[in-house]
């Protein structure tokens, strides 16, 4: 494994989207464009499935200097109400490009730290919402929460206005390890976070734990692991770090390279991680991801319906997903666009009445074939091109490039399909790079992506 992990530890995507945002052509690219393909994604789905919303609330009052989200440091709390009154103006653009109220399937609230707004604040914010759609059957809503700030008032409003399941940012219970990224919250904070969201009535705990961090040994690893299995989360994600400082700034440049483990040591805690997970009764889920049988994301898996988009690996399928709020994505399956990210600039563009986004990307054909591809391999470990409407031009290409990989056993390729071997899964974003045709093309000048080991 160790010849394999120095082999294919190369820069790479994590394929939450395909084309990847640093291929989106802004040539064709724009704002009308945009707004056509969201008004048929609309009328195609919304009866037979509903939306996703994804709703990014970007304050922290301390920077965790492994976080890769934007976000904007402050404890000024005088700053929440009049950010949800932009974000809920932002919500009435999109409501009158649509042709009748949207149905909600899935709501989730990222960050930053949504915990930052008080029960209040985010209450209103979801009820600003709902004055305008309903809620689809079967809807899941979901937000980040943060061990040391979530109260039990926070889940407790979140629930009445139909939360119910909850992600905790646990990364690593070692403490050198919690000081070395600017996040120390001891093991009895999650406990609390979690016990509470289960008394109050919460289907779906989650766990986030990461690997590869500075400082962080196997052992840390382990033991985090099993304290984890003491509170037993419903699903955990499971990730490397992305260590990305040229990107992400001064925060990542708080500890040196050699503080980090290297190549070789995270896929050990990721393999042992793994393996001790398995025992204490977690599933593979995708990439990254492990669930109990009992949650929504492994039954989804069971059930062939996983799906992968912009806030990661989700239980059910919707055609479009919105994204309110500064720097978020929004997918109507047929384009990508992405807000500014600048508050001030977001800000003054939907006071303006204008959709703030900046970029985007319209899908070819050829974009759209082989999303479908990605994404199988990202929620299935398999795909196929025996229909004419999975076959691209470029796939003898993408066969030599997968030519290497079949003879070290990571996929099985029969005359038109490919199937993930077990040897496999920890490489799934290089198998999916195989078929990245833009990224063939032109590969990037300068470093754009983490490490895929």
């Amino acid at each position: 494994m160790c010849s394999l992990v120095q082999k294919y530890n190369i820069p790479g995507p994590r394929y939450t989207s395909y084309p990847t945002v640093p291929y989106w052509n802004m040539d064709t690219f724009s704002g009308k464009k945009w707004e056509a393909t969201l008004a048929q994604s609309f009328s195609e789905s919304n009866a037979k499935e509903g939306i996703s919303l994804y709703i990014h609330l970007p304050f922290c009052e301390s920077l965790c200097t492994f976080c890769g989200c934007h976000k904007r440091i402050t404890k000024r709390h005088e700053v929440e109400s009049p950010y949800i009154k932009t974000l809920l103006k932002e919500w009435e653009l999109y409501i009158n490009l649509f042709s009748e109220r949207p149905k909600i399937k899935e709501l989730h609230l990222g960050g930053g730290t949504p915990t930052f707004f008080s029960p209040e604040n985010l209450k209103m914010l979801i009820n600003g919402i709902f004055m305008l759609a309903e809620k689809a059957e079967g809807y899941e809503f979901s937000f980040e929460g943060h061990p040391n700030n979530t109260t039990r008032e926070h889940l407790q409003a979140l629930y009445d206005v139909g939360f119910r399941r909850v992600s905790y940012g646990v990364q690593d219970y070692n403490e050198t390890v919690q000081k070395a990224i600017h996040r120390v919250q001891p093991f009895e904070n999650v406990k609390i976070a979690t016990e509470i969201a289960r008394e109050i009535g919460y289907t779906s705990v989650g766990h986030d734990i990461i690997f590869g961090l500075p400082f962080q040994s196997l052992e840390h690893v382990k033991e985090t692991i099993l304290k984890t299995k003491e509170l037993r989360p419903d699903r955990l994600a499971f990730y490397s770090y992305a260590h990305v400082p040229w990107i992400k700034g001064n925060g990542q440049r708080g500890y040196k390279d050699s503080d980090l483990p290297s190549a070789e040591e995270k896929r050990e805690q990721y393999e042992e991680g793994k393996k001790l997970l398995k025992e204490v009764g977690y599933n593979e889920i995708g990439m990254d991801h492990f669930a109990l049988p009992s949650d929504s994301l492994h039954k989804s898996m069971d059930a062939g319906k996983l799906h992968r988009n912009f806030m990661g690996y989700t239980a059910s399928k919707t055609q479009l997903m919105i994204g309110l709020g500064a720097s978020s994505i929004s997918d109507s399956w047929y384009s990508f666009a992405q807000n500014v990210k600048s508050l001030e600039e977001y800000k003054q563009l939907v006071e303006n009445q204008i959709i703030p986004i900046y970029r985007g990307h319209i899908l070819t054909q050829e974009d759209e074939i082989i999303r479908k591809h990605i994404l199988n391999l990202m929620c299935t470990y398999q795909t196929s091109w025996s229909s004419n409407k999975m076959l691209f031009e470029d796939i003898e290409i993408v066969l030599e490039k997968l030519h290497e990989m079949q003879l070290d056993q990571l996929v099985t390729i029969t005359e038109n399909t490919l199937q993930v071997t077990q040897k496999g899964k920890p490489f799934i974003r290089n198998i999916c790079m195989a078929f990245d045709v833009l990224l063939h093309r032109k590969s990037p000048e300068t470093r754009l992506f983490s490490m895929t080991i």
